[in-house]
């Protein structure tokens, strides 16, 4: 008995520090914004809470409802051509030999020593129309035309009277590629942890009685590591979906997500219930997918 107690006061003295930072900078945060959620602005520099619903009714209108569905869809897009190029990307690390795994692991996590503001500015430098992208495109094209002269088929006009620049900055595809470079990272690590873990023998018992790669990799590999592919979605979903910055520098103003509303609302319109309204519904989101998660795997550890 003595050992459990002492044991108890251990885990309380660990505890006890980690309760408290959570309680004065995220619960207690937390609940003043849930508090200005329902509260309505008496003054330039007062809220009263008066428990309206109007701040969450505001969130039906056509253009925030519009607002949420871009950003739902563009983090979903995102999401997806993470996980179609992370798989690939996690099983090879996990399949490498031990001396090369940790070189590779160190290659994704690069990005994480850099600080997320200038690589975003280094994304401006690439995708504008007279970025390094286009400047490639260009050469291409260039080269390209010249071969074409080459074989007497310029004559065709195959490549246009001259090459037109991308346009990928104040467009959609500029923003999911932004947010793509900058969650690529988090879907690699789940993916390639659920992978590692993965029992190689099954793959190869697999192929053994006579089914193909394709077959392998859709009947065992997929369903081994969807705990991993579920993970890795979560984990990229719901940073995609509260993206500020990427949408404010590459979309150029015109390529909104909902953070970039709610930064509006407490810096620029000054109506911080409104602003607390939509925050705490993006928060809504992230708890019904991590709840949504957590009974996933409780049906799982069922069957």
């Amino acid at each position: 008995m003595q050992d459990i107690r002492g044991r108890l006061v251990v885990f309380f003295a660990f505890s006890v520090p980690t309760l408290v930072w959570l309680i004065l900078f995220f619960v207690i945060p937390l609940g003043i914004i849930w508090l200005y959620s329902f509260g309505e602005n008496v003054s330039i520099t007062q809220i009263e809470t008066t428990w309206t619903l109007e701040n969450y009714q505001r969130i039906l209108q056509p253009e925030i409802v519009f607002l949420i569905g871009r950003s739902l869809w563009l983090a979903f897009i995102s999401t997806v051509i993470c996980l179609l190029i992370g798989f690939p990307m996690a099983l090879v690390i996990a399949s490498s030999s031990h001396s090369a795994k940790p070189w590779l692991l160190l290659a994704i996590m690069l990005p994480f020593w850099t600080n997320l503001l200038i690589r975003t500015y280094a994304l401006l430098n690439i995708l504008g129309t007279r970025g390094r992208l286009n400047d490639v495109l260009r050469w291409l094209h260039e080269r390209a035309d010249q071969l074409l002269d080459l074989l007497k088929l310029g004559h065709l006009g195959l490549l246009g009277d001259g090459f037109t620049p991308l346009t990928l900055l104040g467009k959609p595809a500029g923003v999911v590629f932004g947010i793509v470079y900058v969650s690529l990272p988090f879907t690699i690590l789940p993916l390639y942890s659920a992978l590692e873990r993965m029992d190689k023998s099954l793959l190869e018992a697999s192929m053994d009685l006579g089914a193909s790669q394709l077959q392998t990799a859709r009947r065992v590999l997929v369903p081994l590591a969807m705990s991993g592919i579920i993970t890795a979605a979560i984990i990229t979903f719901i940073p995609a979906l509260g993206q500020f910055l990427i949408p404010d520098l590459l979309g150029r103003g015109q390529v909104d997500m909902v953070a970039n509303v709610i930064e509006r609302q407490f810096k620029k319109a000054n109506d911080w219930p409104f602003g607390s309204a939509l925050s705490l519904t993006l928060l809504y989101a992230t708890f019904i997918l991590l709840a949504l998660r957590s009974f996933h795997d409780a049906a799982r550890s069922k069957r």
